[in-house]
């Protein structure tokens, strides 16, 4: 037979393969027909089953309107009714706060706001709790000895814990997300693509997103991971420059019933660049206009995340210099992409100098900025050092951004 060999895994069995299954395990019936003893205890089993079932139905009958009401939403995957006006208050307050903190920091403090609201999340990370600030105040462990709990840690398992996020959203009733750091994506990317693919609710949370992460160096510096999870159809890559964006980006996640959602964040703190509250949800639309130029613009400048700071110290510099120039946060490539082709143009505008700031492999900008758009990022793997030597040792400054526009505008 082909048994332990190839030939089981990949070529149709064929009758040779039968006969000696059946021989093996000794089996006499003819095909399709099921034996009474074990056709009568999968009748058994069965039974049991559907008075479970009757019984679950008649006690969900009996029970109190307003908590059958609240299992109903759950079970559709809808969210609370006061779910928009609670992050409403919420941007608000950060926008008259200010707080200058990592992105990571931001998505605890939206957790805390958003698990407090909507009781069916269920959060976890793969053994990096701590860096990933996943934990919030309402999500005690889930142990052997108590399965009601609303947090998982579960271990050094990328892989494994993506698979478990589907498997719970699948479930439905739950909202699950899960954190690691975003260099560690290639090992769950296969539960990522399939989350993509089955067009389901999984919350992927990625910290420690770029050489600003420090010393750990190459092996956990994501260049390419960016690009990489952008190429998965139907996913949503969240990229927040601020506390503002990012509970933009986990409102968004949370109402996308039907696409998977990452967020990549910092471990560098920084500044509130949306210090103006907007009721509307920005981030929303994928990118827009974050800074105007002086005139008409002559330099547009594209970020996402922790070089969106740094795009706005390159508009100071170059409008300095007398160069008109906008800044456009681009927190969400895919969103930006769905929007209607009047506000796509109106928001890449037609200035003269296109740049790009972000700090992974230029993968993916050039619909923004087009081929002869300047990309200021990363063209390489990263290195070991401080975040004050690292940004500067590969040319991810506002200096060097302006720097390249003034070379591009002087023909030099």
């Amino acid at each position: 037979t082909k048994a332990g060999t190839n030939k089981a895994h990949g070529s149709p069995l064929g009758a040779e393969e039968i006969a000696g299954a059946r021989k093996f395990f000794n089996w006499e019936s003819p095909p399709f027909e099921i034996p009474a003893d074990i056709l009568d205890a999968w009748r058994a089993v069965g039974a049991g089953g559907a008075k479970a079932r009757a019984d679950w139905e008649g006690r969900l009958a009996k029970a109190e309107p307003t908590l059958k009401a609240e299992f109903e939403r759950r079970l559709a995957g809808k969210l609370p009714s006061n779910f928009d006006a609670v992050i409403a208050d919420y941007k608000k307050k950060l926008s008259a706060d200010k707080p200058k903190v990592a992105t990571r920091k931001s998505s605890e403090m939206a957790l805390e706001v958003i698990n407090g609201a909507v009781p069916e999340t269920i959060g976890g990370s793969a053994d990096l709790t701590g860096s990933n600030n996943t934990k919030t105040s309402q999500t005690k462990n889930i142990t052997p000895d108590d399965y009601g709990q609303r947090y998982v840690h579960y271990g050094i398992r990328e892989h494994g814990m993506a698979a478990a996020i589907n498997g719970l959203t699948l479930h439905g009733g739950l909202i699950a997300y899960g954190g690691t750091f975003l260099c560690f994506s290639d090992y769950a990317r296969p539960s990522m693509r399939l989350a993509s693919l089955m067009g389901i609710r999984s919350i992927f949370v990625m910290t420690h997103d770029s050489i600003g992460l420090g010393e750990d160096g190459p092996t956990h510096q994501p260049v390419e991971h960016l690009a990489a999870l952008r190429a998965i159809p139907n996913h949503n890559v969240f990229r927040p420059a601020d506390a503002v964006e990012t509970a933009e980006c986990w409102q968004i996640a949370l109402e996308s019933e039907k696409t998977p959602s990452t967020l990549a964040l910092t471990r560098q703190n920084l500044p509130t660049v949306r210090t103006e509250h907007s009721q509307k949800n920005l981030s929303s639309q994928g990118a827009y206009e974050l800074a105007a130029a002086n005139g008409e613009a002559v330099v547009t400048i594209f970020a996402t995340g922790s070089e969106v700071e740094i795009a706005l110290g390159a508009r100071d510099l170059l409008e300095k210099h007398g160069h008109p120039t906008r800044v456009v946060s681009v927190p969400c490539f895919e969103l930006f992409d769905q929007q209607s082709d009047d506000y796509r143009a109106k928001t890449i505008g037609n200035a003269k100098v296109k740049v790009a700031i972000e700090a992974g492999i230029r993968q993916g900008w050039d619909h923004l900025i087009g081929t002869d758009g300047i990309f200021v990022g990363m063209h390489g793997f990263g290195a070991s050092g401080s975040i004050e030597q690292l940004y500067p040792h590969f040319g991810i400054t506002a200096e060097a951004a302006a720097k390249a526009v003034e070379t591009r505008l002087h023909g030099k």
